[in-house]
């Protein structure tokens, strides 16, 4: 069966995740961590697109982004696919591939999941046994929106600003929110809707967007339960 395309629509949040072939590391150290975040960033200015969160673990990324076009994603992630790897190899002194493939990913309706996504991006860390809290992993976007640190490339959506008036009670109410975590039903509904490539949001949301696209938006009453996160692979 032939694979659907990517989804992939102008103004709206995606989630996206890269894996590295084989469940082999993508990044080994502290230079390639860093290289891999400001190669991410400065492709993503260079296409136009907004990265508002990421996380980058040793075998794989996530990221939250918003694209201006519905091509621009594509472009983004394989622009950061071959300056990476060719960081990446000449480094290591190694050849081929290193991604497992396409990217997977799900567009978002952000006043349902955007602010749920952050979180559960955030929280991979805590729950991959790295740190005990998200602020204490120092690879991902929690730091700045938590205010510990400043990530130039990162910018903002509108519901983060809504969080509060000003810049501590946003970022207090953030690491508020990351603390008590997405619930259970909204880690299924993320991790099935990335890994399958449907549109993670309430029907309304997905039937208006299929009025826009001829891409399948969202399993059939064949689909199969959404799998655990807490399982290998989530």
């Amino acid at each position: 069966m032939a694979r659907q395309p990517r989804l992939a629509l102008a103004g709206h949040p995606h989630h996206l995740i890269q894996r590295g072939n084989n469940d082999q590391a993508v990044v080994v150290d502290t230079a390639d961590r860093q290289m891999l975040l400001d190669t991410l960033g400065e492709q993503a200015q260079r296409t136009g697109v907004a990265l508002h969160a990421y996380v980058i673990l040793e075998d794989h990324f996530h990221v939250l982004a918003t694209p201006p076009t519905a091509e621009a994603l594509s472009l983004w992630m394989q622009a950061v696919g071959r300056h990476y790897v060719r960081h990446f190899n000449d480094r290591h002194g190694r050849r081929g591939t290193l991604w497992e493939g396409r990217y997977r990913g799900t567009v978002l309706q952000a006043e349902r999941y955007f602010l749920p996504c952050m979180a559960y991006i955030d929280l991979h860390p805590v729950r991959a046994g790295l740190v005990e809290q998200a602020r204490d992993y120092a690879w991902s976007s929690h730091g700045h929106y938590a205010g510990l640190r400043t990530d130039r490339f990162l910018t903002p959506h509108a519901l983060y600003w809504a969080l509060g008036n000003t810049p501590f009670a946003r970022e207090a109410a953030y690491a508020e929110m990351v603390h008590v975590g997405p619930t259970r039903a909204e880690q299924l509904i993320l991790t099935e809707a990335t890994r399958k490539g449907w549109a993670a949001g309430e029907a309304a949301f997905v039937q208006q967007l299929q009025a826009d696209t001829t891409r399948r938006l969202a399993v059939g009453r064949a689909g199969r339960k959404p799998k655990d996160p807490s399982l290998p692979g989530g």
